[in-house]
């Protein structure tokens, strides 16, 4: 069971139960968490960058890395609980590793729209950015807010049917081969905005609770 940001036990999805399987094929091997985690990084790093090289094929490209990339990031944590090797630096990496990437996702968005969208689209692009990485913050704070520890399932988004709110980066493929990446871009920078909005209202509760 994973823990929801009201810190009760809830179902496991999808994608991390399939990420558990991998892990669990992956324990007797020498490959670590950590190693996971920052090919995690560097595919995403590419479908950013494939991304702001604008709509077309190397956005093509970019989705199908990007998608790749957070489905590989389900299976870094249960990795290191597979192998006894669970650890902070391994929560840190894996924790920023996945704040840049999605930053990085909203930044490479928005040069690859500069051309049709002008300077919006790198208000939209790097103003999601940034409230990525602010949202980075927030939610190290609820698992603190909450006692997690290393080894423990981080504290998740919110689900529903079995799937995240984050699962829906995975559209993000089928949306850019349609050629449909512009309402997704818009709709993504909005996501990201009022997902930093909902977690700092989550931290905030926590903490007025924590102080009666």
């Amino acid at each position: 069971m994973a823990h929801g940001p009201d810190g009760q036990s809830r179902p496991i999805a999808y994608d991390q139960r399939l990420g558990t399987l991998i892990a669990r094929a992956l324990a007797p091997t020498p490959i670590t968490a950590n190693m996971v985690t920052l090919v995690s990084f560097v595919t995403a790093i590419m479908g950013a960058i494939g991304f702001a090289l604008g709509p077309g094929l190397w956005s093509g490209i970019g989705a199908g890395l990007f998608i790749f990339a957070r489905f590989i990031d389900h299976v870094d944590g249960e990795l290191a609980r597979a192998q006894g090797t669970t650890s902070r630096l391994g929560y840190y990496l894996d924790y920023w590793c996945g704040g840049i990437s999605y930053a990085s996702l909203f930044a490479g968005m928005g040069i690859g729209f500069y051309s049709e969208l002008g300077s919006l689209a790198y208000i939209l692009g790097f103003g999601a950015a940034s409230f990525a990485m602010i949202s980075l913050f927030l939610n190290m704070s609820l698992d603190r807010l909450h006692g997690l520890k290393a080894e423990e399932e981080a504290v998740g988004y919110p689900q529903f049917a079995g799937f995240e709110l984050e699962d829906g980066i995975y559209l993000i493929g089928p949306i850019t081969w349609l050629g449909w990446m512009m309402p997704f871009f818009i709709a993504c920078t909005l996501g990201a905005l009022i997902y930093g909005f909902w977690t700092f209202n989550q931290v905030r509760r926590l903490r007025l609770r924590a102080g009666d």
